[in-house]
């Protein structure tokens, strides 16, 4: 399962209706390439169609699709969001990761 804290949802919410999408019925949709400075990066966009291999969660009201192989390097996170001066923006909080960069979008396990 993959968890949103209060201020990711707030956010969240805001961007997807910015961005023309119901948070009732789209979803977040979370997940894992390859790249970055640690070996793996997070992908994070909005969507309304599910694949064939998606699995669906719901925390907090917000709907989160990730594929099954991202699934698997992404159990246990929460999605967080840090605003302000120095805020980063979208932040995961991956239990599984060993090692992550300075931005914090890319990790390793």
């Amino acid at each position: 399962m993959i968890k949103v804290s209060d201020t990711a949802k707030s956010r969240i919410a805001h961007l997807m209706a910015e961005e023309g999408f119901n948070v009732v019925q789209d979803f977040v949709r979370v997940g894992v390439k390859s790249g970055g400075c640690s070996g793996l990066s997070y992908e994070l966009k909005f969507d309304h169609t599910l694949g064939e291999n998606d699995k669906l969660f719901e925390d907090k009201d917000v709907k989160i699709a990730v594929d099954k192989k991202s699934f698997l390097y992404l159990v246990g996170t929460t999605l967080e969001y840090s605003g302000g001066l120095n805020g980063k923006g979208f932040v995961f909080n991956n239990p599984n990761a060993n090692r992550t960069c300075g931005c914090g979008e890319s990790f390793s396990l």
